[in-house]
């Protein structure tokens, strides 16, 4: 009976190392998700803030050509 027993705890305890495996390569695979998109949001705001600054030296000089 008792051999059962430890059959039995070793096939759940095989169980459970194996949900706690998957969580955690799908925590993972969030991270590295969340990672890219971080990465996609510094990529546009670098572009956003390159894009202002061309837009600013735009105006300056037509200011300063009105001035002329």
């Amino acid at each position: 009976m008792s051999m059962w027993i430890a059959i039995a705890a070793i096939s759940i305890s095989a169980i459970l190392a194996d949900m706690f495996n998957k969580n955690k390569k799908i925590e993972l695979k969030r991270i590295d998700k969340e990672i890219d998109l971080e990465k996609l949001r510094l990529k546009t705001y670098e572009i956003e803030t390159e894009k202002m600054r061309l837009e600013l030296e735009h105006s300056k000089q037509a200011l300063l050509e009105i001035k002329r």
